[in-house]
């Protein structure tokens, strides 16, 4: 039974980049639930299936930091799995419940959680992807689970399989009855991804490098054409602050005057003995500026310094940043775009408000400090999950790849190579409205419990 949960865990992590075949997860969950029905160490198992699983799909996080920091991820990550293994037997069928609870409270604990492996975002290809329209990121992961549970009953107990196989059915086909988005026009961006230097912790150790890497990108692209109405560079693509540097202001409103367009730059601004992660739409100075909200434990701040130090010896390497405290749009002609800094990717609430104000999404990151790891792709994954759930073409632009246009219906229109300085031209449509996901917010997790629940409930009493 142990290399049978290891092979589940390893086909879990396969639904996700690099691999990415969504089919997989619901073979996997379906294969986990025969796990905990037949083997006797529930407990040990979920523990192997768990640890397996993100070890494989957090390997990217030892890129540069080394492995012990992976493994105690990957440990507590995986504990917080355990409870998994009371849905064994005849409580088999509370699976899907227990296991979209787990995951909401692994994505707000601790530290404000870490939602980076949430079943959904394994499925940016599936034919079922936009139920998440209709309930969130919970519903889309409920869906997968169901599938799963599905299949482990077609052969013991065809009665449950058919509930639950209905209750999918249902859910794709109300999708089919959402009404569509009404578009408010178009608007066309330049995005720059000027690479670093350097891979790895000090992609941005030389000043001004990263951020002359990024005006020589800019200066070729607009060689080739001049239909934009906004300039979108990433996360830290300028490298020192740039209201303390009279040269970057200097070539900034130099390529502000040879466009004539404003720029949304990606900047670490000074903020007293803190520093601040900023999003700020220039031109010959600034326009607007959002401050990052969500954080990055562990990676823009360091939760219990004093213990973390003993594990690894870049901790003190970083230093803290201040988190902002509102929401901030950047408005361009008739578009108002919702600046998302990286990990807020994964933050519902954060996605869902700053979708409900704009019509176009823009993600910037920076994917120097993972190498040629898979995080790129797998990031790229959850935009697409995001583009659906709030039905909003989304542009997302990093300092080393992977770039790229979505539509709204979590498409790639148009993607970049991996630490090559590059460029895209996006002509992204405009949406007004919101999705029943979107209208309902965090309300979806709780009312995909409460339906988990209830079916749970329903088909025990079925299972004699």
């Amino acid at each position: 039974m142990p290399l049978i949960s290891i092979f589940t865990g390893w086909l879990l992590s396969a639904s996700y980049p690099p691999i990415g075949r969504w089919y997989l997860a619901p073979l996997a969950i379906c294969l986990w639930i025969w796990i905990l029905h037949k083997g006797k160490r529930s407990i040990l198992n979920t523990f192997v299936v768990a640890f397996t699983f993100n070890a494989f799909l957090l390997h990217w996080s030892s890129t540069y930091v080394g492995n012990i920091p992976w493994l105690i991820l990957c440990l507590g990550e995986s504990l917080l799995f355990l409870p998994l293994a009371w849905a064994r037997k005849k409580r088999i069928v509370f699976f899907p419940a227990i296991f979209l609870l787990l995951e909401h409270i692994r994505s707000i604990f601790p530290f404000e959680g870490f939602a980076w492996g949430r079943l959904a975002f394994s499925q940016a290809d599936a034919p079922y992807r936009e139920v998440v329209a209709l309930g969130g990121v919970s519903l889309l992961t409920s869906v997968v689970t169901c599938i799963g549970i599905t299949l482990f009953f077609i052969k013991p107990h065809f009665k449950i399989s058919a509930i639950f196989g209905s209750v999918v059915a249902l859910l794709i086909l109300l999708v089919t009855a959402l009404p569509s988005m009404q578009t408010t026009g178009s608007f066309k961006s330049l995005l720059v991804q000027g690479n670093v230097p350097k891979l790895g912790l000090d992609f941005n150790s030389r000043a001004e490098a990263v951020f002359n890497m990024h005006v020589k990108e800019t200066q070729r692209a607009a060689t080739e054409q001049s239909d934009y109405s906004v300039i979108i560079w990433p996360e830290n693509s300028v490298d020192v602050d740039p209201y303390k540097s009279v040269d970057v202001q200097t070539s900034l409103a130099s390529l502000n005057r040879a466009t004539n367009t404003p720029i949304i730059i990606g900047a670490v601004l000074s903020a007293g003995n803190m520093v601040e992660n900023a999003s700020i739409l220039w031109n010959k100075g600034a326009l607007s500026t959002y401050i990052k909200q969500h954080l990055t434990p562990f990676g823009e701040y360091i939760p219990l310094r004093s213990i973390a130090r003993n594990f690894s010896p870049f901790v003190d390497d970083v230093q803290d940043f201040s988190p902002g405290t509102g929401d901030v749009l950047h408005k361009v002609d008739n578009a108002l775009l919702g600046p998302v800094i990286c990990y807020e990717l994964i933050d519902d609430s954060y996605i869902n408000r700053i979708s409900r104000q704009s019509n176009l999404l823009v993600v910037q990151t920076n994917n120097a400090t993972f190498g040629t790891s898979a995080q790129s792709a797998q990031q790229l994954s959850i935009s697409r999950i995001r583009a659906i759930e709030n039905h909003r073409d989304l542009v997302s632009v990093s300092t080393t790849g992977i770039s790229a246009v979505i539509d709204s219906q979590g498409n790639i229109v148009k993607s970049t190579t991996s630490n090559q300085p590059d460029h895209l031209f996006a002509n992204s449509k405009l949406y007004s409205g919101q999705t029943l996901a979107n209208k309902l917010g965090n309300w979806t997790f709780w009312l995909t419990l409460a339906g988990l629940g209830i079916l749970g409930f329903i088909t025990r009493r079925v299972y004699r």
